[in-house]
């Protein structure tokens, strides 16, 4: 699978995230707020695994087809990856 640019520069958002929780921490902030931020950055990483999960979906059932395959037995491995990523 190809990771674009924009992938990449969701990771690199989301390391910036987890720095300003760390900092956060240092300064003993209030845990509401260091918690606030690191559910952002929970939500960045599960939206960030489901476009990952969904554009390798696409690549794999367009490669089924192309071949003739059935495209079932990806799909189902999709589907476990979605939720195991939950």
């Amino acid at each position: 699978m190809k990771y674009d640019k924009k992938m990449i520069n969701r990771i690199n958002r989301i390391q910036g995230q987890l720095n300003g929780v760390v900092k956060m921490m240092e300064e003993e902030k209030h845990c509401k707020d260091v918690v606030t931020q690191l559910s952002a950055s929970k939500g960045s990483i599960q939206r960030l695994m489901g476009i990952i999960i969904s554009e390798n979906l696409i690549e794999c059932v367009k490669l089924a087809d192309e071949n003739n395959e059935s495209s079932e037995e990806m799909i189902n491995e999709a589907v476990e990856l979605l939720v195991k990523s939950k």
